[in-house]
């Protein structure tokens, strides 16, 4: 889709993938970026910056994707919609029903209001968590679903809902299955954080970084900023009703992980090994970058050591600026 003069709704679009689209879209000669969320994960610090041009705006009566009449007046007038908008993993598997409804009830809410409005183009938000344990590397496209938890089961649910809403309705879409995402404004509070964070959290801590297992286990890393770009490429394709991985092709262990991220801080602390959870149900997700970058054009630019330095940098200046903004008002950094 040619996206000059055009109008794109962002739902979910002040969250971590969705605000670093906003900062690739705002390069592009679009008319109007609205951003529709409920600001409960993505915050407006997130779009700080974007917010400085007059084409982005916040949904000016927030933005549920259960609530089905708002949604519908917010793609009033719009060309393209990304769906960026789930609960993240861990809480899927602590609230299933919640996980339901959000994921699945409200992605069909999404492509409901796509096609009672006319959107031209829908990009959907989904993840390498549908295809569990890796039974080959690298998993293209056409890898089975071997997902054993809730969250993948809601993406499964949403990829195959739009397939038979493409061939019910004509909604025009595709889906992007993001590998192991990591970068600036990813959270780093609370209890669903990314091993990334959990291992800087221990270095900060001067503690070592905790590796679960032998670390042998393995991830394909992808760099937020890519993600954001691998968006726009899809918004631009032509091509409908498919799904494309969203990652660099490279294996990187949780050793070499921790390994990269001792190097990079300068700090000189073995690594700390820990029984493997039986949580996990993922040891080894690698994906094939190939359809992306013949189909839609998108090729990774970040390599891991690049894009962990950028995050580390980000993390030290966000930390900063909130331990700032606390002590101006009383409150302990």
């Amino acid at each position: 889709m040619d996206l000059r003069g055009k109008k794109l709704v962002l739902v979910g679009g002040a969250g971590l993938i969705g605000s670093h689209t906003v900062d690739h879209l705002i390069k592009e000669d679009v008319r109007e970026l609205v951003i529709y969320d409920n600001l409960v994960r993505g915050t407006r610090e997130n779009l700080q910056e974007a917010l400085k041009d007059p084409r982005v705006k916040i949904f000016d009566v927030g933005g549920d994707i259960l609530q089905t009449d708002i949604l519908q007046a917010a793609f009033d007038g719009a060309h393209g919609v990304f769906h960026f908008a789930a609960l993240w993993l861990l809480q899927c598997h602590e609230f299933p029903r919640s996980a339901f409804d959000v994921n699945v009830r409200g992605t069909f809410n999404v492509m409901e209001a796509c096609v009672a409005k006319g959107i031209e183009r829908l990009v959907y938000s989904s993840s390498a968590s549908v295809y569990g344990d890796a039974v080959h590397e690298p998993m293209e496209e056409d890898h089975p679903f071997n997902n054993k938890n809730f969250y993948g089961a809601t993406k499964i649910a949403g990829e195959a809902m739009l397939r038979a809403y493409h061939h019910r309705y004509g909604l025009n879409y595709v889906g992007l299955r993001y590998m192991n995402v990591y970068g600036p404004r990813q959270d780093y509070h609370g209890a669903y954080i990314a091993v990334v964070m959990k291992m800087l959290d221990a270095i900060d801590n001067g503690l070592s970084p905790t590796v679960m297992g032998d670390g042998s286990e393995a991830f394909d890393f992808v760099a937020v900023e890519d993600c954001g770009l691998a968006n726009v490429c899809a918004m631009k394709a032509s091509g409908t009703d498919s799904y494309y991985n969203v990652g660099t092709g490279k294996r990187t262990s949780l050793k070499q992980l921790a390994e990269l991220l001792l190097e990079i801080t300068g700090c000189n602390r073995p690594i700390n090994y820990a029984p493997a959870s039986q949580a996990t149900l993922v040891r080894n997700r690698v994906g094939s970058p190939k359809k992306a970058r013949a189909e839609i054009g998108f090729n990774a630019t970040l390599d891991l050591r690049e894009g962990l330095k950028r995050l580390i940098e980000w993390r030290a200046t966000h930390k900063a600026e909130v331990a700032a903004r606390r002590q101006a008002v009383g409150l302990p950094a």
